[in-house]
């Protein structure tokens, strides 16, 4: 019988990272989850990336006329306005 621990694969990986960080994930999926970073560096890398995604579009947020930090791709301040123009204000 396989070992099931380590079923995770880069796609289960990206499934869980919200949750991950949320730090919402059950022991067992939560230690999975830090084996399969262990050994894939491409999915630790993916995991930077999505954190900074999320700090560029919360200070994006915080301030609407502060000035767009430095190196931040175009094609994702456009993607945070339009999602911004699409999401009804509470």
């Amino acid at each position: 019988m396989p070992d099931k621990r380590h079923d995770l694969n880069c796609r289960d990986f990206v499934d869980f990272i919200l949750a991950y960080l949320e730090k919402d994930l059950p022991p067992d999926q939560d230690a999975e989850f830090r084996r399969h970073m262990a050994a894939c560096s491409a999915c630790v890398t993916y995991l930077e990336t999505y954190k900074e995604t999320i700090d560029l579009e919360r200070m994006a947020c915080s301030a609407e006329d502060d000035p767009v930090p430095e190196g931040v791709p175009d094609r994702l301040v456009q993607a945070i306005m339009a999602a911004r123009r699409a999401t009804p204000e509470s």
